[in-house]
C-alpha cells in the first residue's frame, strides 16, 4: 500500500518504519526534517512536500503536533477528500493531578477541517517507543489497538495496517467515540507518570462481569 506520512517526529518514524518493513511504500512530508525521518524509516522511504505526501497515499498518517494540524489541513483541504486519514495525535498537557485534555476531540476537529476525509483514530494510546519495539504480547495478552471511524472501508484499512505491525485491532465505534480514546490516553499516561501500572485497573475479560444478577 502507498502510505503518506505528514510529520517527521517519533510517531512518524515508528509507525512508518514498521509499515515500510512490512512492504508498504512510504513517503514523508514535513516542513522540516522529512529527509532525516525518511532515512530513519528506511526500506526505500522518500522525503517529499506535505502536499505530495497527502496526495500520495491510499492512507495518510497525521503525525503532527496538534497545534500544527489546522495550518496543514487548511492549506488545501480538498487534497484529503475521499482519503483515509489516520489520526494518532493527542491533545493533553500536564496539570497538578497528572494530565488534562487541552481540547475535547481532536479527531472530530480534523474531520470538520477536512470534511471530505475519511478520518480514523488509532495508535494514540501508546508512545512511539512501543510501536517501534518488537514486543507485541504482554503477559499472554496481545497488544490491542482501538480503532474509531465512521467509514467501514477506512476502518478496515487501518485495522489491516495494525495487523501488519503484528497488533490486534479492535473496532471501538464511530468517530464520535474517538474523544474517549483521547481522554483515555491522558488518564493512562498520568497513571504511568505517577508510577502506577495502568493494566492493574482493568481485570481480564473473563473476570470483567463476574457478578451476575439473580
Amino acid at each position: 500500500m502507498r502510505i503518506g506520512i505528514i510529520g517527521a517526529g517519533a510517531m512518524a518514524r515508528a509507525l512508518g518504519g514498521g509499515w515500510a518493513a512490512a512492504g508498504h511504500e512510504i513517503v514523508v512530508g514535513a516542513r522540516t526534517s522529512a529527509a532525516a525521518a525518511a532515512e530513519a524509516i528506511g526500506h526505500g522511504a522518500r522525503a517529499v512536500t506535505v502536499g505530495e505526501a497527502a496526495r500520495f497515499g491510499e492512507a495518510t498518517l497525521l503525525a503532527l503536533p496538534v497545534s500544527a494540524l489546522d495550518d496543514v489541513l487548511r492549506e488545501d483541504p480538498e487534497i484529503y477528500s475521499g482519503r483515509t486519514l489516520i489520526d494518532c495525535t493527542n491533545a493533553f498537557t500536564p496539570d497538578v493531578g497528572g494530565f488534562a485534555l487541552s481540547e475535547p476531540a481532536v479527531a472530530e476537529r480534523i474531520a470538520a477541517t477536512a470534511p471530505g476525509a475519511r478520518v480514523v483514530k488509532a495508535f494514540n494510546l501508546l508512545a512511539a517507543e512501543v510501536w517501534a519495539g518488537s514486543d507485541r504480547v504482554f503477559e499472554g495478552r496481545p497488544l490491542t489497538v482501538p480503532v474509531c471511524g465512521d467509514d467501514a472501508d477506512a476502518v478496515a484499512t487501518v485495522a489491516g495496517l495494525a495487523e501488519d505491525l503484528k497488533l490486534r485491532p479492535v473496532h471501538a465505534g464511530g468517530l464520535s467515540r474517538a474523544r474517549y480514546l483521547e481522554a483515555t490516553s491522558a488518564f493512562v499516561v498520568g497513571l504511568w507518570f505517577a508510577g502506577h501500572d495502568a493494566r492493574a485497573v482493568f481485570p481480564p475479560l473473563e473476570a470483567a462481569f463476574a457478578v451476575e444478577d439473580e
